[in-house]
């Protein structure tokens, strides 16, 4: 079980009662040399400020330069400080707002949140969402509505103890009690693992990139290697540091919980795949075609698109071509036209939305090639055939499920053609070292990239099909090898 030490001012008058939980005033904590080599630990930093080189500020530094884990962490601290909260309000918190606080009839309203908790349940989903955007312990959100009768975020600071009524004590012991002996540290509590990873899934997704029993074979593959396999779900965010990596299986997009998942893992100094980078590369089209087009991979003819050529764009591609939003994905948000005025109503559909999209010359093919790259080499290599009488590899507007895709068959990566294993791997390294499913199409011999996704499908029964349990296996070793090297810098 990972330790928790609780910094705070007034550490006599706490008592908890609660195992590997050690509570110290700030300046024990900064200047007791036990604590230098205390290994692996959160540190919940209570201090009355977070002012810049106060102690509060000081516990977070050193807690991060010791290998400890902060909450808050000093990059938080600085947003606080900084205001730049705006930066992290999406469509689903923006959601959560108006749907939380539409019912209340006046102008204003102040919200407390200990913990990512409220004493009014109604007001839990919000603050857990303020608390996974700002992980402060003790936070107060001020809002106002405005001229259409939204409710807008105004202010979010952090408050110290002493501004917390006293009525609401009892509740804050208990949101603290909550938040050490959470499930996310119990699943350590009978046999520590060497290492832990936090696999991010989401339940409700449709199309996961992973479906059941790969995720579980994740897990199986972990105990193996000494790993804690622990599936987490957007909600569980302020716990995130207590791992020592993280996984994203869950649909990854630059405005959304997936991307905040993986910037918080990188600012926390964790192995992460997918990382901030690759989604932002893989997750825009536009950037990718003109990264192709600079390094000189080969691709379909490609155009892209926008509000003063989008009228002669067509000229250079021919019928049919493919439309593709920028942010598209799963053959979602790509079209395949056929006339001018189908180019012209695809276009202007698409570019309300974003000012350039792709337009690319339609290479059809009995089925695409998808190379799996983890860390720069090539790990398995699947054909992904087209949906039965569809164009693309999966058909939305199939009658059943098993209508909606292609076959598939899963190839040993030495099958595969030399010239397609080469393509796919130079044009993963443009993107990074993490693991990414390189789509191609063999046209007469000669392999021409489609897409580089971030987050590729690892389903059991499809991509598992040759390697079997060592797929899952090789990942994780990744992991492992990338956790082994970090602790070996920083000699914790």
């Amino acid at each position: 079980m990972m330790k928790i030490v609780i910094v705070a001012p007034d550490a006599d008058k706490w008592d908890l009662g609660l195992p590997n939980v050690e509570i110290v005033p700030p300046r024990h904590y900064i200047t007791d040399p036990r604590f230098l080599h205390y290994g692996r630990c959160r540190v919940l930093n209570l201090c009355r400020s977070y002012q810049y080189q106060s102690s509060g500020y000081y516990v977070s530094l050193l807690a991060t330069a010791r290998g400890h884990r902060p909450t808050p962490s000093v990059s938080t601290m600085r947003d606080l400080h900084g205001g730049f909260f705006a930066n992290y309000i999406d469509s689903e918190l923006e959601e959560q707002i108006q749907k939380s606080l539409t019912p209340l009839q006046s102008e204003t309203f102040t919200l407390s949140i200990y913990l990512g908790r409220n004493m009014a349940k109604r007001y839990e989903k919000l603050c857990l969402r303020l608390f996974n955007m700002l992980a402060a312990p003790l936070l107060r959100a001020q809002f106002i509505r405005g001229r259409q009768g939204r409710w807008q975020l105004r202010r979010i600071h952090a408050i110290p103890l002493s501004e917390v009524p006293d009525e609401h004590r009892p509740f804050l012991m208990e949101a603290i009690r909550d938040f050490c002996s959470s499930p996310a540290r119990a699943v350590h509590a009978l046999r520590p693992a060497a290492f832990s990873l936090a696999m991010l899934v989401n339940p409700d997704d449709p199309l996961p990139p992973s479906n059941r029993k790969a995720l579980d074979n994740f897990i199986r593959a972990g105990a193996r290697l000494d790993m804690s396999v622990q599936p987490v779900t957007r909600d569980e965010f302020a716990h995130l540091p207590e791992y020592d990596a993280l996984f994203i299986r869950d649909t990854t997009q630059v405005n959304n919980h997936t991307y905040r998942f993986a910037r918080r893992a990188e600012l926390e100094g964790m192995p992460v795949i997918d990382d901030p980078m690759s989604i932002l590369r893989c997750t825009n089209k536009v950037y990718l075609a003109e990264l192709m087009a600079h390094h000189r991979i080969r691709t379909p003819k490609t155009v892209i698109v926008h509000a003063e050529n989008v009228h002669s764009a067509y000229r250079t591609l021919g019928f049919p071509c493919i439309l593709k939003q920028p942010d598209s994905s799963f053959s979602l948000g790509v079209v395949k036209v056929d006339t001018p005025e189908e180019f012209a109503a695809g276009c202007a559909e698409m570019l309300d939305k974003s000012e350039l999209i792709i337009a690319q010359e339609f290479l059809p093919t009995e089925f695409d090639w998808r190379v799996g790259v983890l860390a720069g080499k090539p790990l398995y290599v699947c054909k992904y055939y087209m949906a039965e009488h569809h164009w693309q590899i999966y058909n939305k507007k199939a009658k059943s499920e098993d209508g909606k895709w292609g076959m598939t068959e899963t190839l040993r990566v030495e099958d595969a053609p030399a010239a397609v294993l080469k393509t796919a791997v130079d044009a993963a390294r443009l993107i990074g070292n993490g693991l990414y499913g390189v789509d191609l199409k063999e046209i007469n011999g000669i392999p021409h990239l489609i897409e580089i996704n971030d987050n590729p499908s690892l389903d059991a029964g499809i991509e598992d099909e040759v390697l079997g349990m060592e797929l899952y296996t090789a990942i994780l070793k990744e992991f492992r090898n990338r956790i082994v090297n970090l602790r070996s810098r920083s000699n914790v």
